[in-house]
């Protein structure tokens, strides 16, 4: 009795085919980040604040993560991301968090599990979460010396609803 193995001609394209697409999943694409959904109140001030950040942070020009949103900022790639009216993290009820304050503004710092580190400001009428990518940490705050002029000017001193 005769065996043989047909194999279909179709596969070596599509595995082919595969590759060449995972390929295109470029570095071109516009970071994404989750847009948050404060108040009217807290929205009037990010949207102050969205127009007063630099266009540039740490010589990385601005590149806005999708969807589009007057919440949310970015700069570079991998992106530096800016997300106005987030919610009050946990962490800030815990009287052991780390917290710096960058030029008059103060910020909750969290190291995240990939490296990447989130700040969220403290004591402003809105919370402003800016995380810093594992492979940008090495300028330490610097990006948040960048942000807080516009933060310091948009949202003014006090505790967020």
């Amino acid at each position: 009795m005769k065996t043989f193995r047909h194999r279909p001609s179709g596969l070596p394209v599509l595995a082919v085919l595969m590759i060449a697409t995972a390929g295109c999943s470029s570095a071109d694409d516009p970071p994404s980040a989750a847009v948050p959904r404060p108040g009217a109140a807290v929205a009037k001030l990010c949207r102050n604040l969205d127009e007063g950040l630099p266009k540039r942070v740490e010589k990385l020009a601005r590149r806005d993560p999708e969807p589009a949103s007057v919440l949310t900022a970015g700069w570079g790639n991998p992106a530096i991301i800016l997300r106005c009216g987030v919610e009050r993290p946990a962490k800030m009820a815990d009287p052991e968090a780390d917290g710096v304050e960058v030029d008059g503004v103060g910020w909750l710092l969290e190291q995240q599990p990939d490296k990447s580190f989130h700040f969220t400001t403290t004591l402003r009428k809105a919370y402003v979460e800016v995380t810093i990518p594992a492979e940008r940490t090495g300028d330490g705050l610097a990006p948040l010396a960048n942000l807080a002029p516009a933060v310091e000017h948009a949202i003014p001193k006090g505790v967020a609803d």
